[in-house]
Formats: structure tokens, C-alpha cells, sequence
């Protein structure tokens, strides 16, 4: 009876919101005059790779606390964690300077950060927006769905962008959330294409599909009480208030504050362009409509241009008959897949048989294993999770976005990605696939029956063959068993 009558509920409605420019970089800002004298020329993008999740970190703590007049930040998750805490304190600290700070996040997983949310709007120069909102019952993501089940259809498309601008000069971009575990890619990223993403922002901040925090929350009446609540959730208890840093990360570059304090950043320079889904996706009323709005689309039409090979790192890897045929046709090789979640890797387990025969090569990142290369995670993290969505065609071409192969990225989700032609910035990209594979990772093959699986790993004593799915109990085989039938491979 509770969840019937919490069904009836329904977003406030939404008055019109002025449009919003991103600010136009100034020469005034020191994160501007350095992007400009790092660069060999204005049609030219620069990256950097971000593997090591506190490199990443600390590259938005860095550009949030030396950022004179703006910072942009869309995300799909940022977690009421020791991370999101950090991140939030030093965008408040950016805010009391007098920096113009506007955070957008997916809705789907505030759950617990309401408070959090509501207390950095509550500061000067500060706006938060939610985009794809739910109505009401936010005490769980169960209960959100359960007061907004008529509108399971809208819900159930999600921002999965990531970005992060600073003075319309200096990004991160790529696969990361705000949020304490996954090992994945992000590149620190200057240049031309910058330009293009503060217009993708821009797109979102202001488009229909997005809500002021305070439309959806309720207005703040005591807005003091309201911050000192806030300035107590950021700045006590045992969250990373600094940042230790290894000297250099596994590419050999040290923390972007060095090139900071420099006034010079090393770079690996190629030429980009950047593209996103449009926000309207999330209002398509069927799959063949959002797919027609898709980047996937972009992303899938360079791997079938590809002419020698492809490396792909994934999660979340469903490729569908179809795309085991176009593999197939392409003679993929070093293609590494690993899955997060146990449903979605039930999707991509279908698919395994028909891929080896293929001729392509698969790799499962393994949780167990990630958590001894702790060179890739951050420090205090038990859990070690594959996030990085990253492709490499023909080693010159590399895709670094928030793009999974999987259904829900092409017909569900909203996307971000960069495309760059960069054959130094190829080798860089497939250097970390290879030290995941090599540290972390199973290698799959048949068994001498031709039909049966191996994985395939070292240890210290060598090699080892292993005849059952690793790191995979017997609940959780059986709960994939159980649930996987219900679950339609377009929703994984």
C-alpha cells in the first residue's frame, strides 16, 4: 500500500532557468596563461594519462584550489566518501574566493548526499543542478524508483557523463566517478578541444532535463545552519584532507603540481575532437531512437574502420551477436574485457565461446589480483574494480571517455568521449592495458576439448591454469543463475 500510494508522486515544476555561458578564459587566470605557453599550436590538443586514481584525484584537488574564475564539474556519481568529501571541501574553498562554481550530477546516486548537495548550494557563487530527477522517497535508490514507477521510462535513462573544467583552460576527463574505488583512465587534457567540451557542458547545464538542486530538495530557509552543516561533513573525521603522492605513477610522470609550479606542462600533443549524446536521449521513447542520438555509434564505426588492430578495456562488455560477428570479421586481436557488476558480466559470459573462436583475445581483470597492485588504486581501498573505458585503433587513434560496449551506453545512458590521433599518446594507452593484463588480469582459452574454458595467470612459482571462473563463489553463481533470465540484456 505504501509503495501504491508513493507511486503518485511527481517532480515540482521547473521554472525557466536564464541561460548559463561557460566564462571565456583570462589571461588574469594563471591556468590559462600556462595552457597557452605549453602548447606548440592552437590547433593542438595536449593529454596527459591519469592511471593512478590519486594522480587523478589530486589533479582536480590541484586545479580547484588554483582556479581564479570557474569551475565546471558534471558527473554521474559523487559519493559521500572520503573522496567526494575532498573534492566538495575544496570546490567550497574555490567558491569562498570567489570562483563561479557549477556542479551537475546524475540523480541516481545521491542517495546519502542530499545533505551534501544542498549544503554547497548553499554557498555564494556556488549553483548545483541535478540532472533526470526523481521526485521524492530519496531515502534509497528502491524507494526513489518505487514513488516515480510511472515514470520508469524517463528514470531509467541516466547521465553517465564525466567532467571536470577549470577557467575554461584545463580539464579531467574519461571513466572516473568522485569516489574512493575502481582502478580506470582519466587524461589531464589542455588545448583545442577544450573549447568543445565547455560547449558539451554548457549544452547540459542548461537543457531542459536538468533541476536547481533547491527545486528538487526544497528551498533553504536557514542557510547558515545550513552551510555549517556542510563545513562539518567536509572537514572532520578521518577523510583525505591531504593527498601522499608516489613520486611518479607508472608511465613515468610525476604530480601535475610539479608542471603547475613549473608554468610548463609535459604533455603528449596530438589533434581531438570531443563529442557527447545529446541531453534529449533520456527523453527517447524507444531504443532505435536513443541509439540514433548515440556517440557509441562513433566510437563503434572507428573499431570497423580499424585496419590492423584493436585494444579495447572495457567493464562492461555485451557485445551482442552482432558485434561477435563484427569482431569476427575484423580479426580483432588484444582485445582485454573485464565486467563489474555480476549481472553484467552474466551478459557478457554468453559471449565468451563465440568471441575466443573469433579469433579474439580476452582478458578478466580479477578483482583479487587487482588488490595487489595497488599502484593503480587508491590508498586505503580493499576493493579493486575495472572502470576504465579506453580503445586504441591501429595504435594511433584512442578513444578516453565514459563509453562502455554495452547496451545501456548506446540506447539508455547519456555519454561523453574524446577521439585523438596521437600515436605517442597509442602506446602510452596500450603500456597500461598491457600492465593490467600482465599484474592483474586472467587470460582466457580453450581447454584441450576445444568447448571448455581456462583462465590463465602467474604467480611466483609460474603458471597457472585454472578450470573454474576465478574469484566467482558458489552464491554468486547461484544468484546469477537465478536473476540473470529476468534481467533483459538491453537493461545490463
Amino acid at each position: 500500500m505504501a509503495v501504491v500510494l508513493s507511486a503518485c508522486g511527481s517532480l515540482p515544476m521547473r521554472t525557466e532557468q536564464p541561460f548559463s555561458p561557460a566564462l571565456k578564459p583570462s589571461s588574469e587566470s594563471p591556468l590559462v596563461r600556462i595552457a597557452q605557453d605549453s602548447s606548440p599550436g592552437p590547433e593542438l590538443t595536449g593529454f596527459r594519462l591519469m592511471p593512478l586514481g590519486v594522480y587523478s584525484l589530486d589533479a582536480r584537488i590541484q586545479l580547484a584550489r588554483r582556479a581564479r574564475y570557474s569551475l565546471d564539474l558534471q558527473y554521474y556519481l559523487i559519493q559521500n566518501d572520503r573522496t567526494g568529501r575532498l573534492l566538495m571541501r575544496s570546490l567550497r574553498d574555490a567558491a569562498l574566493r570567489g570562483v563561479r562554481v557549477r556542479l551537475l550530477v546524475d540523480d541516481l546516486y545521491t542517495v546519502g548526499g542530499d545533505p551534501m548537495f544542498r549544503g554547497l548550494a548553499a554557498f555564494p557563487n556556488v549553483e548545483v543542478r541535478l540532472f533526470n530527477p526523481f521526485c521524492c522517497a530519496r531515502q534509497s535508490i528502491a524507494s526513489k524508483y518505487a514513488a516515480s514507477i510511472g515514470e520508469f521510462g524517463r528514470l531509467n535513462h541516466r547521465m553517465h557523463n564525466k567532467l571536470f573544467i577549470a577557467d575554461g583552460a584545463m580539464v579531467v576527463a574519461g571513466g572516473r566517478n568522485i569516489a574512493d574505488n575502481f582502478v580506470d583512465m582519466d587524461a589531464f587534457i589542455v588545448g583545442a578541444v577544450v573549447r568543445e567540451l565547455t560547449g558539451i557542458f554548457d549544452t547540459y547545464w542548461n537543457s531542459p532535463q536538468v533541476y536547481p538542486v533547491e527545486t528538487v530538495l526544497g528551498t533553504v530557509i536557514d542557510r547558515e545552519d545550513v552551510r555549517k552543516s556542510f563545513d562539518s561533513l567536509v572537514d572532520d573525521g578521518e577523510q583525505m584532507k591531504s593527498l601522499v603522492l608516489p613520486p611518479i605513477d607508472i608511465l613515468g610522470y610525476g604530480p601535475i603540481s610539479d608542471d603547475l609550479d613549473a608554468g610548463r606542462l609535459g604533455l603528449v600533443w596530438g589533434k581531438a575532437v570531443a563529442f557527447a549524446d545529446k541531453p534529449a536521449k533520456v527523453t527517447a521513447t524507444s531504443d532505435e531512437m536513443a541509439r540514433s542520438m548515440s556517440v557509441s555509434m562513433n566510437v563503434m564505426d572507428l573499431v570497423m574502420a580499424s585496419r590492423s588492430e584493436v585494444v579495447i578495456s572495457s567493464p562492461y562488455f555485451i557485445p551482442a551477436p552482432m558485434g561477435v560477428r563484427a569482431f569476427g570479421d575484423l580479426r580483432i586481436r588484444n582485445v582485454k574485457v573485464a565486467n563489474d557488476e555480476p549481472l553484467v558480466h552474466t551478459g557478457y559470459a554468453r559471449y565468451r565461446v563465440e568471441l575466443l573462436k573469433t579469433g579474439v583475445d580476452l582478458y578478466e581483470l580479477s578483482p583479487t589480483r587487482i588488490q595487489h597492485n595497488k599502484r593503480l588504486m587508491l590508498p586505503g581501498t580493499s576493493l579493486g574494480r575495472l572502470h576504465a573505458k579506453t580503445a586504441v585503433i591501429d595504435r594511433s587513434t584512442v578513444f578516453i571517455g565514459s563509453m562502455n560496449l554495452d547496451p545501456r551506453s548506446a540506447s539508455k545512458n547519456t555519454e561523453l568521449g574524446i577521439i585523438a590521433e596521437s600515436p605517442q599518446l597509442a602506446k602510452e594507452v596500450i603500456r597500461v592495458i598491457q600492465i593490467s593484463k600482465l599484474q592483474s588480469a586472467y587470460r582466457l582459452r580453450f581447454a584441450q576439448d576445444g568447448q571448455s574454458l581456462e583462465w590463465l595467470t602467474m604467480d611466483d612459482e609460474g603458471d597457472v591454469v585454472l578450470s573454474e571462473e576465478p574469484d566467482v563463489t558458489p552464491f554468486m553463481r547461484l544468484q546469477n543463475m537465478l536473476l540473470a533470465p529476468f534481467v533483459p540484456e538491453q537493461q545490463l
